[in-house]
């Protein structure tokens, strides 16, 4: 019997997710099981980081971290109060001059592709570390210091789920016990984020990318959202972007750049976009809530040593000497337009990069 998601049930309040167009393959992974080593959903969980580098995760029969659900509703509020503040009070926290990726960013401050045409969201970054007390209290809204103990929970639950999900795959490369999740620790300095996302209707007659093609460039990405407008290119010569059906109870979940430096090309870092909505969902305003785990700052992005199953270097390639903190700088501000010294190019993503190289 299909389930009640199968059924295409929507998020209350908002239009159905059409039915009659294609959407991305991604495999339902079970947290429950996989909290449970399930041998069977860590295999697909395996196949899920290999061949598309996304995939659900479903969180209703999973408890406590299930109650992130509660902290997601709170949080999908607070981001819609957040964004109807006045332009001039959210610019005051755009901290980009200061090479500084945490804060406001303005629709239209980043480009989506060589053309020079902008971006048509905005978003509302904030830092784990300052929310955890790691690192200085930036400065913020009033909405933002007056949530900050709901932001925690929801960093606590969104942090458990990437150290379950980094601890499984460690043991399935056979790296040395703990290699991943002791380069991801929830109290270590890194570039960890909750970012609010506002995506207004788009005109009738100009519906193009609100979000240009890239890859993630963190470890693990774990987002909320109701609306579509994800699309993924799948793998293949021949592939065309296709939509990822937002699903009630449950996260997407895809892997960032990082996990590709770390195990040199095994896992994937799938190249995503985001466009208007599809159907009637394309006259309603798209909120979306993500956690970007990374590597902790002092991390070289390099390939791990210890694993049989992590290919061997080419013949003759020299790595990049740089660490995680200066990578997520020059990969997060290098579209932005009042950003200078930033490599275009080189902020697009393994992905981007290797398939242009093909053409």
């Amino acid at each position: 019997m299909a389930s009640k998601i199968d059924q295409g049930v929507a998020f209350a309040g908002l239009p159905r997710f059409p039915e009659d167009i294609p959407t991305a393959p991604l495999l339902r992974l079970s947290l429950k099981k996989l909290a449970e080593q399930d041998e069977v959903e860590i295999r697909r969980l395996n196949t899920a980081c290999e061949e598309l580098g996304f995939f659900y995760l479903d969180l209703q029969d999973a408890s406590p971290v299930s109650d992130i659900l509660d902290d997601v509703d709170n949080l999908f509020q607070l981001g819609t109060e957040l964004f109807e503040l006045p332009l001039e009070e959210k610019k005051k926290y755009d901290l980009s001059g200061q090479k500084s990726y945490f804060g406001y960013k303005a629709q239209g401050a980043a480009v989506v592709d060589r053309q020079g045409n902008l971006d048509r969201n905005e978003f509302y970054n904030v830092s784990k570390d300052d929310i955890m007390g790691i690192s200085e209290t930036l400065p913020a809204p009033e909405i933002i210091k007056n949530n900050r103990k709901t932001l925690t929970s929801f960093i606590k639950s969104s942090h458990s789920m990437v150290t379950l999900i980094l601890g499984l795959l460690n043991e399935s490369l056979g790296l040395p016990q703990s290699t991943l999740t002791n380069i991801h620790r929830l109290g270590a300095v890194s570039g960890d984020q909750v970012r609010f996302v506002k995506a207004p209707p788009q005109p009738v007659d100009d519906r193009r990318t609100a979000l240009g093609e890239h890859t993630d460039f963190g470890s693990v990405t774990i987002l909320f959202n109701r609306l579509g407008g994800l699309q993924v290119l799948p793998p293949g010569a021949d592939a065309e972007w296709v939509y990822v059906r937002p699903l009630p109870g449950h996260a997407i979940v895809n892997l960032g750049d990082a996990m590709v430096k770390f195990t040199n090309g095994l896992f994937r870092s799938n190249i995503h976009r985001v466009v208007s909505p599809p159907g009637e969902q394309a006259a309603c305003t798209r909120y979306s809530l993500v956690y970007f785990s990374r590597p902790e700052d002092d991390v070289p992005l390099r390939r791990l040593d210890g694993s049989s199953r992590i290919p061997p270097l080419d013949e003759g390639v020299v790595e990049e000497d740089i660490n995680s903190k200066d990578w997520i700088i020059r990969r997060a501000l290098g579209r932005r337009v009042n950003v200078a010294g930033i490599d275009y190019e080189k902020s697009a993503g393994t992905e981007v990069l290797s398939r242009r190289l093909k053409v």
